[in-house]
């Protein structure tokens, strides 16, 4: 019998919406002991998951990366059916395969992608509610895509940083960003090194004022320069945030699977 654990990732998705967020908390219902719960029973042992990104109350995922370490032999098709048998019905382990001993799937990680999608129209949605984030008034996508240029780079996103964010600097990269219309559909599409406590969906609150007309494009640049909270626009709300991709170096050979899945909206 071979007792040395082995390290495997697992790509999974959930509907955070009923949900005080990832991390295990001692009041409130997480993602994080569910999964290990689940997976646990497969293993027949304790099992501790890493994942790449926390999300926050409310926020969803469709390919969030995690990794634990395990004794169990079992084939991979046993642990993805086997622990999605055990999981509730809004998280889904996507799937299984092993990984080297030194792969973490938070510190090895290179960037992260969010979407956050906007459904603006005049009427409220039944299907998509608590999965978008409605806005009846109208919003404008070019001026908002044009002001999102200004997060590009290297910066202190103080102005876009939660007061209650436990980082130890402020200071991010923001690799790409864009804002585009599909229909009714507003997306906002931002990857970045690593986020702070609430920062897109700051992010995405003061590009609703330019969208609304009561900015101009340029006033996340001074926005950004400020590098005082107070000066931002409003967080909007967890509904319309994804967590859609987590990029690793080549040699871990998972982008293959860390790619935003196609649901329609999302």
């Amino acid at each position: 019998m071979n007792d040395t654990p082995r390290r495997l990732a697992i790509g999974l998705e959930y509907d955070g919406s009923g949900f005080r967020g990832w991390q295990q908390q001692k009041d409130g219902r997480t993602i994080q002991p569910l999964v290990e719960q689940a997976l646990a029973k497969v293993a027949n042992h304790p099992v501790q998951v890493t994942c790449a990104g926390r999300t926050d109350a409310g926020v969803h995922a469709t390919c969030q990366i995690v990794h634990f370490d395990t004794t169990a032999q079992r084939p991979l098709h046993a642990w993805l059916l086997g622990g999605n048998s055990h999981l509730t019905p809004e998280i889904s382990l996507q799937w299984v395969r092993p990984v080297a001993p030194d792969f973490h799937a938070r510190f090895s990680a290179r960037w992260r992608r969010y979407r956050y999608i906007f459904l603006n129209r005049l009427a409220r949605p039944a299907i998509l509610r608590r999965r978008v984030t409605w806005y009846y008034r109208p919003l404008a996508a070019e001026p908002m895509h044009e002001a999102a240029q200004h997060l590009l780079g290297e910066h202190d996103f103080s102005s876009f940083r939660a007061l209650g964010c436990q980082a130890r600097h402020p200071i991010r990269e923001v690799q790409s960003v864009s804002v585009t219309r599909d229909g009714d559909f507003i997306y906002l599409d931002i990857r970045a090194n690593a986020f702070l406590h609430h920062m897109v969906r700051n992010i995405a609150g003061a590009l609703m004022c330019v969208g609304r007309g009561e900015r101009p494009s340029d006033w996340l640049a001074e926005l950004r320069e400020a590098r005082d909270r107070s000066q931002g626009g409003v967080t909007a709300p967890p509904d319309g945030l994804y967590l859609v991709q987590v990029g690793y170096d080549a040699q871990f050979d998972l982008h293959p699977e860390a790619v935003i899945p196609r649901y329609g909206f999302v």
